[in-house]
Formats: C-alpha cells, structure tokens, sequence
C-alpha cells in the first residue's frame, strides 16, 4: 500500500506539490504567530525603555545619616547585598551633604558620585583625580569669580553640637552638565533653578575627600539603572521589586528604596498584551483561508479520481483500503507540508523581523511554536478529510456520475451556523466594549467569512440572471460564460475564496492605514505642537516675558502652562502661528480674539516703594483681621506677598521698599484675611490711596469673599463673616467669567492657576483642541494670571514651537532666563507610538493580507486544472452543434476574470463593512496614559486601500486570463 502511494504521488507530482504547499503555508502562518509575537515582545521592551524617563529606569536605595558620623562604606555593602536580589541592575554611590560656605546667601550641595566625570564638560581645568580636590560649575565660579587653582574651606552646614573644623579643598575644574536628564543622573534635580532662577550647580568631589569631610548628616544613595534584559521576565522582575521594599525595612529601618521600575513594567505588559491580542487577528483570518483552500484543493483533487474510486469499489476492497488510496495520498503530501511549514514559517517571521524590526534579534523556537504547529497541522489533516467524505461515503453510482450532485441544505446549515457565530462575536464587541477577548478575537474572520458565503451564494441567480440577458442581446459568449459560472459548484466555491481573500487584504489594510492615522493624530495633538519645551519652575508672569523677549514677533513660540484641573493656560495671540493647523481643529485662527478681549491695564507701581493709606473699621474686639498685597515683578522671575499685619480700627498708612520692584511690579491681589482661631470676622477697609491707583471707579475692580463699592473717600471693601477663606480685592485687568473655549461639553468654571475656582464663559466650541483632544479647555495664560492671587510658579511650565522656530531658540530662551530640562516632537511621538505593540502587529496583518491573496491565485489555479476536462467536454459538444470557435474561446478566456472582477468587487464591499463593524475594537495604542481623548479616523484616508486593492485584482486577473488561456490553447490543440 505504501508503495502504491508513493507511485500516485510521482504519477500526480503537480496536485501533491500544491497540497504540500498549502499544508506549509497552514502550519506556516500558525508557527509564525508566536514566533512573531517575541519578537514584538522583545521590540516593545526596547521602544519602552528607551522612551522611558531615568525613575522608571532607576531603583534608589537611600538613607539619611544620623549624627555621629555616616558609614558610606557600610552603606555600600548592605545596599549590595540588597541589589543583588534583582540581577542586572548597574549601581552607581554617591555621597551628599550641604555647605553654605561656597555662597553666603544660599546653601549648596557637595556631592560624591561614582563615574561623575564622564558625565560632565568642562570649560576650564580637568575633572577629579586626587584627594582634596572639587569641581565647580561655571556660573558659580563665575559668580565667585572662581578659577581653577583657587582654594575654598568648606564646612557641612545644619550641624547640631560642635562643628568639625572646615576642610580646604582645590578648584581643578570648571563644568557644565551635557544631559541634565539623562538616566545616569537619576531624576535627583541636582541642577533644577531655585527660587531665585539660579541653575544648581553641586560642588562634585572624589570618594577621598569625601571622607575627610566626614559629614555628621548625609544623604546616602544608592542608583541602579535597569537594563532592558531586566523586563524580559515582567513577573518576576515585580515580585523582586516587591520583596526588595519589606527588606530593606528589615535590614535597615532608615533604609528607603525608590523606583518607577514597576511603571514602565506596567506599561511594557500593557503594549505585550495588545499585541498579543492583535497578531492572531490577522494570522486567524489567514489559516482559516489555507484551510479553505485546502480544502477545496482536495475535494477537487479527489474529484478528479471519481472513475478511479469507483473502480475500486466495484472491485469489493474494504473500507480501510478504500479509505488508504482515498486520503494516503493528499495525508502523505500535508504532512511534509506540514513539517516544512515549521521551518518556513520561522524563517519568513525573521525576514520580516530582520526588515521592520532591526535590532530586535530573530525569534526562537519555543514549545509554544511547536504546540501551534501541532495545532494548524492537526486542522490540515481534519480538512482534508473532510473534503474527502462524501467521496468516502459515496455509492458507486453516485461515483460515476458525471456531473456532481449539489450539497443541498448542508449549504444553508454551514452558512447559518457561519452568520449566526459572527453575529455573536461582533455583538460580544459591544456588549463588552471592545473587550478583545476569547471568540471576540474570531469576530472580523466570521464576519468575513459570513459575507463572503452570502456573496458566493448569490453567484447563481445573478449569473443566470446576466446570461439570460445576454442572451437576448445576442452576446453568446458572454451567455455561456455567465452560464457556465451559474451551473458550476465549482464557481460558487471560488467565488468564497476570492471574496474572503480580497476582503482579508481591505480589512488589513484599513486597520493599518485607520491606525496610522490615529498614531499621526495622537502624536500631533497630544504633543500641541511641531516641539515642545519643558523648563524648570518659573513664576507665570516671568515665563510669559521671557518667551516673548526670545520671540518678539510671536511667529515661532508660545508660553504654555497647565491648569490645576486640567486643561491649558496659553498665550493665545500665538496659539495658530504656533501649533500645526489640523481639520480636526477647525478655525483655530480666531481663538486669539476670542479669548484676549480687550481688558484695562494692570495696576504696577513703577519703583520699589509701594505705599498704601486706608481706613479699617468695623472690627469688633477681640477679631483679628490680617492685610497683605500680592506682587509680581515685572522684569524679573521674583514675587512676593507684603504682610501689612494685624489691622486695628482706625486709619493705617503703610509703606514698603521692595527691590524687586526695581523694575516696576504688579499687583496681583489684596487680602483680608481671619487670622487665629476666633469665630467669624467683620471689617471694612476703605482704601484712600495705593501708589497712585485709580480708587474711585468701583468698574475698575474686582472682588471674591466681600463687597466693593466707591466713595468720595476711595475704594470701600467690605467684609462680613470672615471665616477661613480670605477675601480678595483685584484690579479688574482681565475679563471675568474668564473667556474659555472648549473641546466636548464646556463646564462653568475651571481651577484656576491660584487653584481657586474662576467663572469662566464659553466662547467658543471646537471638536478637537491642541493637547487636550476632545475634552479640555484652553484659556488665555495672560488673563488667568491676572485673576489669580498668588502671581506664583507656572505649573508644568513649556515652550510650544513651531517648524520655523531657529536653529539657536534653545539659547534664546536661555538668555531670556528659561531653564529648559527636555523636549519632545511630534515626530518623537509619533516614532515611539510606532514601537509600541499595535503598531508592529500590524505588519503582521499586511503579511498575511499578501498571503491570502497569493492562496486564492493558487487556488484558482487548482480549481481550474480540475474544472478544465468537464468544461472542454461541454464546449465541444457546443462546437459540434455548430457554435463558433472565437465565441467558444471568448467564453472559455473570459469565465475566470468575469469571477475575478465581481469578486474583487464584493471583497472590498465585504472589507469596508467587517470593517466597520469590527475595525473600531481594535487597539491603537499601547499605553494612553500620556495622550488626550482623540477624535477617531472612520474610514482609510489614502491611496493605500484602493492600491492594494487594484494590486491583488490584478494578481487574481492575471491567473485567471493565464488558466483560460491555457484552457482555450489545449482546445485549440485538440481540435
């Protein structure tokens, strides 16, 4: 028997060919779904960590040392022993005390830190070397008028008890810091701007010289930077983690330890996950058309033996033997199908990984990838006997029939079964909010597969429908050809095939064209802007003068702050210069006007004396009422509250001499406020006169907590219950509600930048806005300092710019007194969007949407070598009757593409509407934490779909004119 096999697969060497191709091609596409899916894991960790921020790469083990001296070297060892528990961490001491013995007016930092010096530029001098000796930066040595060879005594400063004699030390070096974000300096702020605006700069010194200070109070710490090898195995990098914590409180009460590691764990498993859940929707849809091909590859393969089978029958042989020459031959060419598939489908995923994710190593061979073969190469097996059944189960009569009977209601069984299991997984999409899980990953393949039946099962009627009409016109190869595609099983079955196969490429393709559009979009309004600059704590008012000192004309940046609940503080005269003009957004061109009215000039007193003469009455016995004037400089970054006391009943004159108004100053607001524990409050204060404001028109001022009115004496402000809130008196420059336009429902009022709660009145609605997406507010940053009470420090302070910002806008916002700590483009985004797991599974479903049209050109090829005998056979009797050869070979050429073309029709009808009913479940992104609510892309928006479209016609046309060619050729031959 096994001889006898062997003889009918050399006899038939074409058709096993094809069927071991297509058992390959099974097993191929189920290998490479897991093989795959590594490497996107391995590429995910990659992207993640390299986007990472230095604390969600570090782990910071710390300690304050009590008095009597630090023990750096004992630190060092039981930190070791600690760090050893999450091997791969690379550690880097360091050592950490104050001294106010390098400047008299502020306290600085004296640091030791392994491998400082390569971290560092240097302007004069060289770095450490020997003990005794410091590096400074340039603008204290600047200040100090510092040079390298110069001595400094240096000596720890908050000491209790006696203080240990100071320790002098040499200047050997001057630097400036390369990177100030980068991993190695661990998020500790070691060069972050004061108060003042003056960038830190730590005096960096060497381990020997460290312990000649001998800190009585130090700040032990301990960095180690996780390497990408650290996430390969998420689980049990967090259960280190967690132990590591209930350690150190163990080994060392004062022991701290500090990471963000389990952040970017979080966020590596969210991107895995995603694409573990979209790989398999593109490789599911793939398989299931091999097995369909396969299976009409064998159906008709075996067709094609009918007599043969019969005879066998009628020789008496049994059921076993009968069964062995039926299915041997197909089993024995899907098998080493099958067994090659192993091996092609992990070379094919890494040509793909070598060509879209480089660097990213091809993947192994895991018992996984051998539990998928086993799997797909089962499925095979499985389809092929069931293509074999009813010539296994048929009596000999129905054998030697000429023609095949149709299937009759097992048809309508497997298309009811069909539609009613897609309609339940595209219904358990939204039920469960497109919750990718279990058959809901099934929902596009069944939908498509649904379709497609439906479409095949309409071939029929229409086909008949289309040759009786040509009939009538006279067009009689075109009534033959549609005729032939209306009485043929065969013609149905490939019209499903075609269908299905087009529509898998559509629905590829539109997932990747729709995403790509999501990813340009969450890049382009998540960043605001072409860039973005983030800077170091600056008060509101300086941020909005040195933005506008680096670009006077306002063509190319915008100062930007956060507002406490949400939403943006920006200045909006350069909002459309700056930001990219989107559809999504609308006429951005308008929300200058629509958000900076006109408003009445502040009130500034233009030297450094401020004066205020008032008249406090109204307060009982025993109340205590407290006065202040909120300042902000109008030249510099500094502001400050002026605290006038405890008022009295009676008049009161006030004066004060505050340099920071050297410059002029704003006021921001004044207060009253209860001060104590007393019950509830009552004054009025009658304001005569304020450094030459005008206190006669009650219009020109605003109030929260108290009632304003005007006087011939002045401004009167009354107050009455004061409790815990203070009450406020503002100079009316700004425009209250404050303006506010909005993306999605406007609310009423906003968190303004005192995080007060400020009126605001919506101006005007957009369906998207810059950063904030499709929900958030955007205010004018101008105003809504204006109506705050604090003139404090801008929250998340940023630089927006444009593609025509200069080469030197870095060094203009220096100059102007920014202090810039990152940046980001909309290009980084959109780069490290792209490296996230939605995005590489992607490719994937473009793969397989190649591939699926490549089966169905091969299946139509197999269909037609089977089909070919019984067509030449009626069309010769055609030709007998007197039928023209040319109408007879047009009819033959032009059956297949007339199929192709009303396929390729329906496939890309079927694509746009599984599509539509699935696409939308389909996860873009791997993490969202840092992007606003997005207006979301419906439809593919570039030539990409109908492309591909026109491509995979054009393949299926070209077999199909090849295999109608080749069957008028072999006419013609006969004849």
């Amino acid at each position: 028997m096994i001889e006898l096999i062997l003889q009918m697969l050399r006899t038939r060497r074409g058709q096993a060919i094809a069927l071991g191709l297509l058992g390959l091609l099974a097993v191929g596409a189920a290998v490479a779904v897991p093989a795959y899916m590594r490497a996107v894991d391995v590429q995910v960790v990659r992207g993640e960590v390299a986007d990472a921020s230095p604390a969600e790469r570090t782990l910071t083990v710390s300690t304050l040392t009590a008095p009597g001296g630090a023990d750096p070297a004992g630190f060092e060892a039981l930190t070791s022993v600690l760090l050893d528990d999450v091997p791969g961490l690379a550690p880097v001491y360091s050592v950490e005390f104050a001294t106010k013995s390098v400047e008299p007016d502020r306290s600085s930092r004296v640091i030791f830190r392994q491998g400082v010096c390569a971290h560092l530029g240097w302007v004069a001098g060289r770095c450490l070397i020997g003990s005794g000796e410091v590096v400074i930066g340039a603008e204290t040595a600047q200040r100090l008028r510092l040079s390298t060879g110069d001595d400094l005594l240096l000596s720890e400063a908050g000491v209790t008890g006696e203080p240990k004699p100071p320790v002098t030390v040499t200047v050997v070096g001057i630097y400036t810091v390369r990177a100030p974000g980068e991993t190695y300096w661990a998020g500790h702020n070691y060069f972050a701007p004061d108060a003042t605006g003056r960038k830190g700069e730590p005096v960096f010194t060497g381990a020997a010289t460290m312990e000649r200070f001998d800190p009585q109070v130090a700040y032990l710490t301990v960095d180690a930077e996780a390497p990408p090898s650290a996430f390969d195995r998420l689980d049990d990098l967090r259960a280190r983690l967690d132990g590591l914590q209930g350690q150190a409180a163990e080994t060392a009460p004062g022991l701290r330890v500090q990471t963000g590691i389990p952040d970017l764990a979080d966020r590596v498993e969210r991107s895995r996950a995603v694409a573990r859940q979209t790989v398999p929707i593109g490789a599911v849809p793939l398989v299931l058309l091999a097995y369909l091909t396969l299976y009409l590859a064998v159906d008709y393969g075996t067709e094609g033996r009918r007599r043969e089978l019969a005879v066998v029958a009628l020789r008496g042989a049994r059921w076993w033997h009968r069964w062995l020459l039926v299915s041997g031959e197909p089993f024995a060419a899907i098998v080493a199908g099958a067994a090659a598939g192993c091996v092609a489908g992990q070379l094919a995923v890494s040509a793909l990984v070598a060509w879209r994710l480089p660097g990213a190593g091809a993947p192994g061979l895991g018992t996984d990838t051998l539990l998928y073969a086993g799997a797909a190469a089962a499925g095979a097996l499985l389809v092929a006997l069931l293509a074999q059944r009813r010539h296994l189960l048929s009596p000999v009569t129905e054998l030697l029939r000429r023609v095949r009977s149709r299937a009759g209601a097992a048809g309508v069984v497997v298309f009811v079964v069909l539609a009613v299991l897609a309609a339940t997984t595209v219904v358990q999409l939204f039920l469960t909010d497109g919750q990718l899980a279990g058959v809901g990953l099934l929902a596009p393949a069944l939908a498509i597969g649904a379709l497609a039946y439906a479409c095949s099962w309409l071939l029929a009627p229409a086909a008949r429908a289309a040759g009786r009409a040509a009939l009538r016109r006279g067009r009689l190869d075109l009534a033959l050809a549609a005729l032939q595609l209306g009485r043929r099983p065969a013609a149905q079955r490939m019209m499903l095939l075609l269908v299905a196969s087009v529509a898998v490429l559509g629905y590829a393709v539109s997932a990747a064209d729709v995403a790509r559009q999501d990813r340009e979009l969450g890049a382009r309004i998540g960043t605001g802007a072409p860039r973005v600059v983030s800077l170091a704590p600056v008060s509101r008012h300086e941020l909005l003068r040195a933005v506008r000192a680096a670009d006077p004309s306002g063509e190319f940046a915008m100062a930007v702050a956060q507002l406490p609940g949400g939403g943006l503080a920006v200045d909006s005269a350069r909002l459309a210069a700056v930001v990219d003009l989107l559809p999504e957004y609308g006429a951005l061109e308008r929300v200058a006007d629509l958000l900076h009215p006109p408003a009445h000039a502040p009130v500034v007193f233009p030297s450094r004396e401020v004066s205020l003469d008032a008249v406090v009455s109204g307060i009982d016995p025993g109340e205590r009422v407290r006065l202040r004037l909120v300042l902000a400089s109008l030249s510099g970054p500094d502001t400050t509250t002026l605290d006038f006391g405890l008022l009295d009943n009676g008049p009161h004159t006030f004066t004060e001499r505050e340099r920071m108004c050297d410059g002029g100053c704003r006021l921001a607001g004044i207060g009253l406020s209860r001060d104590g524990t007393g019950g509830a409050a009552d004054a009025t204060l009658t304001l005569r006169s304020l450094s030459g404001a005008d206190l006669f028109d009650a219009t020109r001022w605003r109030v929260s907590g108290a009632s304003v009115t005007a006087s011939g004496d002045g401004l009167r402000l009354s107050v009455a219950g004061l409790v815990d809130s203070p009450a406020w008196l503002q100079p009316a420059d700004a425009p209250y509600p404050l303006p506010a336009v909005s993306a999605g429902p406007p609310g009423a009022q906003v968190d303004g930048l005192d995080e007060r709660a400020v009126p605001v009145r919506t101006v005007g609605t957009f369906a998207a806005l810059p950063r904030v997406g499709t929900a958030g507010t955007l205010v004018d940053l101008e105003y809504a300092d204006r109506l705050s009470v604090d003139a404090g420090v801008a929250r998340s302070p940023e630089v927006w710019l444009n593609a025509a910002a200069p080469p030197d806008v870095l060094d203009r916002l220096a100059a102007a007194g920014l202090w810039v700590t990152g940046e980001r483009t909309a290009g980084s985004v959109r780069d490290r969007l792209d490296r996230q797991g939605p995005a590489l599974s992607l490719w994937f479903h473009l793969c397989a949407g190649v591939l699926a049209v490549v089966l169905a050109a091969g299946g139509i090829g197999l269909i037609a070598a089977v089909d070919r005998a019984d067509r030449s056979a009626d069309r010769a009797a055609l030709r007998i009757q007197g039928l023209p050869r040319d109408t007879v070979r047009r009819a033959a050429l032009w059956t297949y593409p007339a199929l192709v073309v009303a396929s390729g029709v329906c496939g890309l009808a079927v694509s746009l509407a599984v599509w539509r009913l699935t696409g939308w479940a389909l996860p873009v992104f791997g993490s969202t934490t840092d992007l606003p609510p997005l207006p979301s892309p419906r439809w593919p928006a570039t030539a990409a779909l109908p492309l591909s479209w026109l491509f995979g016609v054009a393949l299926l046309l070209a077999v199909a004119l090849r295999v109608g060619g080749a069957g008028s050729a072999a006419r013609r031959q006969a004849t």
